[in-house]
């Protein structure tokens, strides 16, 4: 009996000690985006001399009112939305075709065609601005939106393969050989019961593509110059010079253009560990 209360204790304590660290983690994780809360709440003595990490005195939410009348973020905002939203949705669109048919038509050509997409993810970006400039204007995409959207489409492209491909080889293909007999046709077959299994890689790329798309700089520097199609990156690294003097509003349009991100994660963050414990398992 003494053997195994002493057991029981330690367990206890070794629970303890593991929660403990937990949450000074998650604690450690968590203050950057509070103190960015606070920050847009301050001005600037607060922020530089009497109270840098506290929370604001005396909130200062008339930031957030500059941020939005004196700066042009909704504009910023809504073009980072259409864009985001629309180069996500081709892209992940493309990934669950493309990877359907090559993880299930094992020949040469597919498995060629897999390993020459999965290489893309080695190319850094640097490499191909040049050809994306001249291959935008070609195209006479030069200063529209969907300049950008392609590029971010193409780009995110391999990364929504690598995570498809696992998924879509972890479900046995007597799935779909029941459903034909049944008498159902191969959209049927897909839509109904391929996709639905679908639903934790899919919800990895929307976060992982979402995120990647709203925060790209480097690109939109180069293909954008117009002000009206600028996206919020871009927009905020001149709202830095326009306001240098007045940094509450600069933390109020940080705090609005981390928001989708922040609600996208809440949403569907439990879908990613399940997804990324299964994507690339499967050769």
């Amino acid at each position: 009996m003494k053997k195994i209360k002493s057991s029981e204790r330690k367990i206890k304590s070794s629970r303890i000690i593991v929660y403990t660290i937990m949450i000074l983690y998650g604690a450690i994780c968590l203050y950057p985006v509070i103190w960015m809360g606070f920050y847009s709440l301050k001005n600037n003595e607060e922020i530089f001399v009497t109270n840098p990490f506290g929370p604001p005195m005396i909130p200062q939410w008339g930031n957030y009112i500059k941020a939005v009348t004196q700066f042009d973020i909704l504009l910023y905002f809504k073009n980072s939305i259409w864009v985001s939203l629309a180069a996500m949705f081709l892209g992940i669109l493309f990934c669950l075709m493309f990877t359907y048919v090559v993880s299930r038509v094992r020949v040469r050509t597919t498995k060629a065609l897999h390993s020459m997409v999965i290489a893309g993810m080695f190319i850094p970006i640097q490499a191909v601005m040049t050809p994306l400039v001249v291959m935008v204007k070609n195209l006479h995409l030069t200063n529209t939106l969907w300049s950008l959207i392609v590029p971010y489409v193409a780009l995110s492209f391999p990364f929504g393969v690598m995570v498809l491909y696992g998924f879509y080889r972890s479900l046995p293909i007597e799935l779909e050989e029941s459903a034909y007999m049944e008498g159902a046709g191969f959209c049927k077959t897909y839509f109904r019961i391929i996709l639905p299994q679908m639903k934790s890689a899919v919800s990895v790329l929307i976060i992982y593509q979402f995120i990647s798309h709203w925060n790209e700089f480097s690109l939109a520097l180069i293909l954008i110059t117009k002000n009206e199609l600028k996206t919020l990156p871009l927009g905020l690294a001149g709202f830095y010079g326009q306001f240098s003097t007045d940094w509450g509003p600069v933390g109020a349009a940080l705090v609005i253009a981390s928001f989708p991100v922040i609600m996208l994660y809440v949403f569907f963050s439990n879908k990613v560990s399940d997804a990324m414990a299964f994507s690339g398992m499967k050769n």
